[in-house]
């Protein structure tokens, strides 16, 4: 009878924590919304889409593409060895990715109050 006893008890533990690890996957694969960083670069691209966006006035025409710009900030991936992370107010990174198959980098600079886009430039 004791061993039925514990057997309920570790299966009522068992449901719950079940219960629990499939509210977090719930809301970790759905579309609320919710991205879970851990790595650097998807924390440093998550930081730059939540901040405003602004151009810099040496930034050709051809690139004031918000569209383009949020795919950088959603794929790219961030030179952090090119990228000067140190500086103060603003910090300068170098994100990488391939808009319409042209690899293309993109320089902005990421600031307290917003992000700003210097330079796009295509790699070769």
């Amino acid at each position: 009878m004791a061993f039925l006893k514990r057997l309920g008890w570790y299966l009522v533990g068992l449901s719950i924590g079940l219960i629990f690890l499939v509210f977090i996957l719930k809301k970790k694969s759905g579309e609320e919304g919710i991205d879970f960083c851990y790595l650097p670069n998807c924390r440093v691209l998550k930081d730059m889409r939540s901040k405003p966006l602004t151009f810099s006035q040496s930034l050709l025409e051809q690139y004031r593409d918000t569209l383009m710009i949020q795919s950088f900030l959603e794929d790219g991936d961030v030179d952090f060895g090119k990228s000067d992370t140190t500086s103060e107010p603003c910090k300068t990174y170098f994100i990488s990715h391939e808009y319409k198959g042209e690899a293309l980098e993109l320089e902005a600079k990421n600031c307290e109050e917003g992000v700003t886009v210097e330079k796009i430039t295509a790699q070769h």
